[in-house]
């Protein structure tokens, strides 16, 4: 399929190893740094939501460096531009903005109903978790029998509750990027996923991408 590769053959086994321990070690750095963020700000503010963002992005840590190899993984750039897009544009979300009452504790909740989500889901996809669209075994227990994609499903709910909590044009431009990025990552990966013969069966089982009766 165009824009996918095997991988198993690509480099000798030595190098294979070496190229996946370093990215494996610099996914882990940076949901670290991430991790740090959180629970500082959980230290300055003393939310209890906030041991969950830093739950949340400490099973992110673990995931990178348990992941298991990838059989297939994307060579498009494009795929892994919007990689970096999902994952790094949430950085650009300020505090700034109207903050009514009521966009204070619908967001609260749609925030823990979505870092819930996201350890549910990061759980129950284990060694298979990945960053750019990549085939490293098909998960379909869980909230994976659910919707295909739960974890930007739980993204999608983290964007919101920050933005209804912080309402601002450049809030709501940043989150559109970022849900934008994470739609093209999931038809990204579903191309990758075309080529595991599990696949067909399970998109048929599970119609829904990220919310039931809608996509």
């Amino acid at each position: 399929m165009p824009g996918v590769a095997r991988v198993q053959h690509a480099l000798p086994p030595r190098s294979q190893q070496i190229v996946r321990v370093a990215a494996n070690i610099v996914g882990a750095a940076g949901a670290a740094y991430f991790a740090y963020v959180t629970l500082s700000s959980y230290l300055h503010t003393h939310r209890p939501i906030g041991v969950l963002f830093f739950a949340q992005q400490a099973v992110v840590v673990v995931a990178y460096l348990v992941r298991r190899p990838a059989s297939a993984v994307t060579v498009r750039f494009g795929d892994w531009l919007l990689a970096f897009g999902g994952t790094f544009s949430p950085v650009l979300l300020r505090p700034d903005g109207a903050h009514p009452q009521w966009g204070l504790s619908t967001g609260l909740a749609l925030q823990l109903v979505g870092v819930l989500l996201a350890l549910w889901s990061l759980a129950t996809l284990g060694r298979s978790f990945g960053f750019a669209a990549a085939d490293r075994g098909l998960v379909s227990r869980g909230p994976y029998a659910i919707v295909r994609h739960p974890v930007y499903a739980a993204y999608v709910l983290l964007l919101a509750g920050y933005l209804f909590q912080s309402i601002s044009l450049r809030n709501a431009l940043v989150a559109l990027l970022a849900i934008g990025c994470d739609v093209g990552r999931i038809r990204a990966e579903e191309r990758v996923l075309a080529q595991n013969p599990a696949y067909p069966a399970y998109r048929r089982r599970v119609r829904w991408r990220m919310l039931p009766g809608v996509w």
